[in-house]
């Protein structure tokens, strides 16, 4: 069995780490000749992460058979955090079944691997009748001005037009989209869509994929899961779903 996967700085990979990170505790990753997957789901199945990586994207990469390999996340996490920006970051698998990991050219770490936990957790199936696709730094920004006075986001769309909104104890705010913003790329929908989304899912995740993704779309449709898809230059697709809130 070989297995080695070189990338060309730290960020990329610290971001799917990161991102991991606010779902689960362990994870199973699987690499095959084309790439190195990741799909995971929360205890409570609230949100639902799925990470394509594909063999492209990294500076050098071997993987003569399928595998999978399981980690405690916060371990990984600080194994890669010791990473510079660009210090290449190399992982392979011992004989031992431990996993190596190289950081730039000196620091080299082996990691206890965990016996694979992972189940097949498909991906909802849905027709989504609204789209947005906004910078990140802005999604990100809108997030926390919702933040201030409610737990939860509710995004709108009508026509071409749209607007992200928040209502708690203290108050309420609504932020319309301008479509002439250089920031925002796309609003359609082919149906007026509501939907509500905890910011508790949300909110670490856009911090995590945000610094290193350029726009982020999201696709939702009335009381229907959100999709948010992450546009990373150096990584296939992250897609996160998250569940919407419903009124008791």
């Amino acid at each position: 069995m070989t297995f080695n996967a070189k990338t060309s700085g730290s960020d990329d990979l610290k971001a799917i780490i990161s991102a991991i990170s606010t779902l689960v505790e362990e994870a199973t990753f699987v690499a095959t000749s084309e790439g190195i997957t990741f799909r995971g789901m929360d205890p409570s199945h609230v949100a639902l992460i799925d990470i394509s990586w594909p063999n492209s994207a990294f500076e050098k990469y071997e993987c003569d058979s399928d595998i999978k390999f399981g980690v405690r996340i916060d371990e990984f996490s600080k194994l890669i955090k010791r990473a510079d920006k660009k210090d290449s970051i190399e992982i392979s698998i011992s004989e031992q079944n431990l996993l190596l990991v190289t950081i730039g050219k000196n620091k080299k770490y082996k990691m206890r691997l965990i016996e694979s936990s992972a189940t097949d957790t498909p991906l909802p199936k849905i027709p989504y009748n609204s789209k947005i696709t906004l910078s990140s730094s802005l999604f990100d920004r809108i997030l926390g001005d919702v933040q201030v006075v409610s737990d939860y986001l509710t995004m709108h769309t009508a026509d071409s037009n749209a607007d992200f909104s928040g209502k708690g104890d203290s108050g309420e705010v609504v932020i319309d989209l301008e479509k002439e913003s250089e920031e925002i790329e796309e609003i359609s929908s082919t149906e007026d869509s509501t939907g509500t989304y905890s910011l508790e899912y949300l909110n670490p995740v856009v911090k995590a994929v945000g610094s290193t993704a350029g726009n982020v779309t999201c696709e939702f449709s009335t009381a229907k899961p959100l999709r948010i898809e992450f546009k990373v230059a150096n990584i296939g697709r992250i897609h996160f779903y998250l569940a919407p809130r419903v009124e008791s």
